[in-house]
Formats: C-alpha cells, sequence, structure tokens
C-alpha cells in the first residue's frame, strides 16, 4: 500500500514518487491533485495502479494520473501512460472495457430561457427516439457488411449515409475514424454484440444533457468554439456498448496468454500486454480502432436522432452544431518530444481526454490559434465545464487532461447511501428534468458519488495541463 510519505510535492498540484520507490519501476508515477484530493485517492488502490504501470516495457517519462482518478482494471482511471512505438507495449487495460467512451457537446442557436418552456417536451422527444439502458437495441440494424463498414469507417460511415452533416466529422477528435482499424480483427461475438446497438445510449454513467452555458472564463477561446453567455447546448456521453466491452475481452485474454512468448513480467495480471509490433499488439490495436470508430458512429447517430427530437418540437432545422467530440478511452500513435527529440509512442488514455494545444495540425483550423476543444462533464446535479488545450499540458501530461469529477464511492455504495427515488427527487427540487427508467442507476449515479468537478477542473486549470473556458449547468439529463 502506499503511504502519504512516500510522495514528494513537486508544485502545488503535482506530487511524484520516485522511481526508487520499487525496483520495477522504470519511471516515475505523477499525480495531478490538490492535497486534500490527495488524501482522498490515498484510500483506494488507484496510486499503487499507477506504481505497477512505471514497469511497463518502453514506457515513457512517467505513468500520470489526473485528479479525477480513481481505481480501475490495470490502470487506474484518469491514467496516462506513453510508451515507445513500436518497441514498447500496449495494454488494453491502459484503454478499458468501453473502448473512445467519449463527449460531444452541440451547441444551438438559442439562449437557453427562450426554449425553457419547451423543455419537457424537448426531454420525452430525445427520450422515446434514444434507446437507453442495458442492452437496449437501437433503430438502426445493420448487416454484416454494413457493420463492418461501420467499423472501417466510423463518423464518416454515418454522415455518407445520411446521418448528419460534413462539418460533423471535421469538428470529431481523428475526423471521427481510425485509419488502422480492421473488421477482421473484431470476434464474432462482439459483432453480434454490437449489430443493433448503434444509435443507443447503454447505462451506467452515459448520458444526454441539455446545459445552459453559465459562465464564460476566455472570451476569446468562447468566441472560436461558438459559445456565449445563457446558450443552450447538448452534450452526449457514451462509447462501443457491448461491441467494445467484447473486444477487451477477447484480447485481455490473449495477452495474457502471450506474455510468457515475449517474457513480459508485470506486477498485475490485469496490465497484460504485448509488444506493439507483435502480432497480438498489432491485432489488438486494429480491434481496438474499430471499436473507437463504432463509438464515434454511435455518438453520429444519437446527435442525428437529438437533431430530429429538436426539431419535432421547435419546428423546421434546429442549428445544433457539434463543437467537437473527444475520447477518453483509447490509445493512439502521437508524436511527442521526449529529451529533446520528438518520438513516435503509443499513448494511453484512460479516463483522461486529448487536450492538443494552439498550433498542431490535429486541431481544427477554426480552433487552432486557441488550442482544442476539451468537454469535462460532471454529475447529474453538478457542472460540466468546456476547457482548452495548452502548449504546457503538450509537454507535462503528453497533451492530456481530466475526463470528469471521477468516482468516490463505488455503484454498490451510492446504492446504499441513496434510493433513486430520493435522487430523482432532489434532482427536481433544483430545476433539473431526469428522464430514466432505472431507478437503480439514479442511484448509482447519485451526485455524492462523484468528487467536486469544481475542485477537479481547478486543479487542471491552475497547473496549466487545459484552461477553463466555460462552464454549462445542466437542466435536463437523460439515463440509462
Amino acid at each position: 500500500m502506499i503511504d502519504k510519505k512516500d510522495i514528494r510535492q513537486i508544485s502545488p498540484f503535482l506530487w511524484e514518487i520516485a522511481r526508487s520507490h520499487r525496483s520495477d519501476m522504470r519511471v516515475p508515477a505523477r499525480i495531478f491533485a490538490s492535497e486534500r484530493m490527495l488524501d482522498q485517492v490515498l484510500s483506494d488502490r488507484s496510486i499503487e495502479q499507477l506504481v505497477n504501470v512505471t514497469s511497463l516495457p518502453g514506457i515513457q517519462q512517467a505513468a500520470m494520473v489526473m485528479p479525477d482518478v480513481h481505481e480501475g482494471y490495470g490502470f487506474p482511471i484518469g491514467g496516462v501512460a506513453a510508451t515507445l512505438c513500436p518497441s514498447g507495449v500496449i495494454s488494453p487495460g491502459g484503454i478499458g472495457y468501453d473502448i473512445n467512451c467519449g463527449v460531444r457537446l452541440l451547441y444551438s442557436n438559442y439562449e437557453y430561457a427562450s426554449i425553457e418552456k419547451d423543455i419537457r417536451l424537448l426531454g420525452a422527444s430525445m427520450f422515446s427516439r434514444i434507446p437507453s439502458g442495458v442492452g437496449k437495441s437501437g433503430n438502426i440494424k445493420l448487416t454484416r457488411r454494413k457493420l463492418d463498414e461501420v467499423l472501417r469507417y466510423g463518423a464518416k460511415w454515418m454522415v455518407r449515409n445520411g446521418y448528419g452533416y460534413p462539418e460533423d466529422i471535421e469538428n470529431a477528435e481523428s475526423f471521427g475514424c481510425l485509419k488502422n482499424a480492421d473488421p477482421e480483427a473484431v470476434s464474432e461475438r462482439a459483432k453480434k454484440r454490437g449489430h443493433d446497438q448503434l444509435g443507443t445510449l447503454g447505462a451506467g454513467n452515459h448520458f444526454i444533457e441539455i446545459d445552459e452555458v453559465d459562465e464564460i472564463y476566455d472570451d476569446e477561446c468562447a468566441h472560436a468554439f461558438g459559445l456565449f453567455q445563457g446558450q443552450a447546448v447538448v452534450q452526449i456521453h457514451t462509447g462501443s456498448r457491448g461491441l467494445g466491452h467484447q473486444v477487451a475481452t477477447d484480447y485481455v485474454k490473449i495477452m495474457m496468454s502471450a506474455m510468457s512468448d515475449y517474457e513480459i513480467v508485470v506486477p498485475d495480471r490485469e496490465l497484460a500486454c504485448a509488444p506493439f509490433d507483435s502480432l497480438e499488439g498489432q491485432q489488438y490495436f486494429d480491434a481496438m480502432a474499430a471499436a473507437a470508430n463504432f463509438a464515434w458512429a454511435n455518438r453520429q447517430a444519437i446527435t442525428h436522432q437529438i437533431r430530429e427530437a429538436w426539431e419535432a418540437v421547435l419546428g423546421n432545422r434546429v442549428n445544433l452544431t457539434l463543437l467537437y467530440d473527444v475520447a477518453h478511452n483509447i490509445a493512439k500513435v502521437e508524436e511527442h518530444e521526449i529529451d529533446g527529440e520528438m518520438r513516435a509512442l503509443v499513448v494511453h488514455r484512460k479516463g483522461a481526454t486529448r487536450a492538443f494545444g494552439p498550433g498542431h495540425p490535429e486541431v481544427p483550423m477554426e480552433y487552432r490559434t486557441v488550442g482544442q476543444p476539451v468537454i469535462i462533464p460532471g454529475s447529474m446535479g453538478t457542472a460540466s465545464y468546456v476547457l482548452a488545450g495548452t502548449e504546457a499540458g503538450m509537454k507535462m501530461t503528453f497533451g492530456s487532461t481530466c475526463h470528469g469529477a471521477g468516482r468516490r464511492m463505488s455503484r454498490g455504495e451510492a446504492r446504499r447511501k441513496k434510493r433513486g427515488e430520493q435522487v430523482l427527487s432532489e434532482l427536481s427540487n433544483q430545476g433539473i428534468c431526469i428522464y430514466s427508467d432505472s431507478m437503480k442507476g439514479l442511484a448509482e449515479e447519485a451526485p455524492e458519488a462523484y468528487k467536486k468537478i469544481d475542485e477537479v477542473v481547478e486543479v487542471i486549470d491552475r497547473s496549466g495541463i487545459a484552461k477553463k473556458v466555460a462552464r454549462l449547468k445542466p437542466k435536463l439529463v437523460i439515463k440509462g
């Protein structure tokens, strides 16, 4: 167990466990947090997991966690680790089971005050169109051939088939499609789980929200992002559904068996991995990319359904413009500076969001002068944030930041402390409309189950990893 005495403070919001802490550590372990948060984090296994990550072959610079960190499978959630490409390893535990779980934000041309009278109609219209909950089927039925096309082309396939506009692609991370995706690397069982789930929200912490822009912190960035005070915006948070979960399940087993072939020893079998340039490493990378493309297609399908729902209530074509779509469970090959040299790295982000700074060629042209938009959702009853990537973050965290508030209670503990009916009543009293078929799910996602999003984002902003642009206040929430 890690003790606070093992951790030294580097700056007000950065802490480090030195390589000398354990003989198998290849790099230091770094924690972005306030001192109060650090005390809370030490109550679970997340920092022990972070130290385990430092032992991965080929890991560079440091293993890191963001202030929303909590215990996960193998890697802590909120973790970032980069390994040399192609000689380092790739680990499914460093991406997670919900491959390309991510968030997209749509901004409207309405002030929230002008649609407030229609809020319940909008909620009912969206809730009736977008299936939510465990195992729900969607309205988009895919043949085997079409599913393979979705896995290969992601959101691009959706737009080509009438589920959106070309500009939606421009404002998605990686244009909503990883080029190395290979449907043949995805098992039949995974495909069977995903063939009817396109356009579905799922359960757990997945949601759709209507929010109001509550506060602007940076006028230049907000203007570039199309945001203004009092504006109505929509958040979508979901991922690759059962298909992505099965891909992770399949390849964790494969890599557990393969590690001995490559003489890889890890301190926790949940860190199962393989060399990136090995057969197993490449097959997983291609299957993960296919699952990531499915997630981008899924968020694109839901975007189309939301636009239809708004038009049904408000009439005519509603301008719901995609601000940006970010992944927060993914591995990507990127170039970053290591010891003064630009090196190709396999950057694992698990519960962490890419946040590239101004001028980076992967940032859309309209945002390039201010940095990549980053969407950080809070819990149902609290705020969410829009941030912008920074140059400092590129050097400190491989261009990565937090992904949300981060859990502080397990789902079981949350259920023991709150009933879903209580959560519903409390949120309704705050003026937040809730649509959900699951009282159990509401209890698990009670605001008290999460860390304080304002504190998490304050650490990110004050450490320079990313900067605050706008704060969003929830008005309506759809949960699975």
